[in-house]
């Protein structure tokens, strides 16, 4: 009875070796062992400093490739101090949403270098130089899985204290972020800044707490009825069509759309590998995130969380929200601490202030942030 009761538990995944069970015991099938190692793919990586940031002469800097859970590589910039005795302390910045590592996650992982940690950009999944087909999608699932491996990678480096890991998610990534933050303890501290929660914005589009729940309800199936038309278009016409990026004419956009093309369509932050400065994700993405919502558990996490919003950012909401959802506790003034958990309003900042702009962007305060919790 109790083998039969084992081997049901093995079959539905209830039970894993490690846990009561003797896995000198278990057969092999050598077959299915071989096709679950973790392999590397071997990407064609860029070698000239194509960031659109200034390169600095305070670190060091090289490219690094990764594998997440579904084998696909990740590529990554890898950035440390030029001066360090020990293991250092790292972390693994990821965003916007839509972006790639030569962008704002770049900035800051090389703004945190300098600061004494060593530190990680990585594109996510089938994007930039990043492995993954078919191409320009996206996922609330595997781009969670993606800091997950991220933080499998540091864990093996010999420079690196794997006690002393956290992660930086920046717009849609920072909601992905804390996503990730309630699955893998071993993200001992996270910062999540200027943040999108994508599942949030796509299921329900833009500032969903000035509609009704019927208007809600309408727009999902609207929404949900125009996904699955362009699922059929896509297949018969066999390929994927892209949703664009941002609009190259803004003149009659709301102002966030203008910022994002302040950002995405000049030289301040233009790359050709970036989905949102080109033609952006496949426009099927979108359905996994209408039906799974991300942030269900951030009420679980118990490491430290920073959240940073800037006051005049569209967005703000969804940090707000995140940060009520996250202690139970409203925001009140421009900082709220909740325990190990912190809400940081920056004044007169936009959305697109938090990419880039290094007036506004509280680089002291992530630095205390992670110095005090990362040790």
């Amino acid at each position: 009875m109790l083998k039969k009761l084992l081997t049901a538990a093995l079959c539905l995944g209830v039970v894993g070796v490690g846990a009561d069970v003797d896995a000198a015991k278990i057969p092999v099938d050598a077959s299915a062992a071989s096709s679950s190692k973790i392999v590397a793919e071997k990407l064609p990586l860029v070698t000239e400093w194509d960031k659109v940031f200034p390169k600095s002469d305070k670190v060091n800097h090289r490219k690094v490739t990764f594998v997440n859970r579904y084998g696909i590589t990740l590529a990554a910039d890898l950035y440390e101090p030029k001066k360090y005795t020990g293991k250092l302390a790292a972390i693994a910045v990821a965003g916007p949403f839509g972006a790639v590592k030569e962008q704002s996650s770049g900035l800051y992982a090389q703004q945190m270098a300098e600061r004494g940690f060593l530190t990680i950009a990585f594109d996510p999944s089938f994007t930039g130089e990043s492995g993954g087909q078919p191409r320009f999608v996206s996922s609330p699932d595997i781009n969670t899985e993606d800091f997950s491996a991220a933080i499998d990678f540091l864990t093996t480096l010999p420079n690196v204290d794997a006690n002393r890991i956290g992660i930086i998610g920046i717009c849609g990534w920072g909601g992905l972020a804390l996503n990730a933050a309630a699955i893998d303890t071993r993200i001992k501290a996270t910062v999540a800044t200027t943040m999108y929660d994508m599942s949030r914005v796509i299921a329900n589009g833009y500032f969903d707490y000035d509609k009704t729940p019927e208007q809600i309800a309408a727009e999902r199936q609207t929404n949900r009825e125009n996904l699955n038309r362009q699922r059929t278009e896509d297949y018969r016409n066999g390929v994927y069509a892209r949703v664009g990026g941002v609009p190259d004419d803004v003149s009659n956009m709301p102002q966030f759309v203008k910022d994002y093309y302040a950002y995405y369509k000049t030289k301040r932050g233009y790359h050709k590998r970036s989905l949102n400065s080109n033609a952006g994700w496949n426009t099927t993405s979108a359905l996994s995130f209408v039906n799974m919502p991300l942030l269900c558990y951030i009420s679980e996490i118990k490491n430290p969380v920073l959240i940073v919003h800037g006051e005049n950012a569209h967005s703000r909401y969804f940090s707000e929200t995140a940060f009520e959802n996250m202690t139970g506790k409203k925001r009140s003034g421009l900082d709220t601490v909740a325990g190990n958990k912190e809400l940081l309003i920056i004044p007169d900042a936009n959305h697109v202030d938090l990419y880039d702009n290094l007036d506004a962007i509280p680089f002291d305060k992530i630095e205390k942030f992670f110095a005090d919790n990362l040790r």
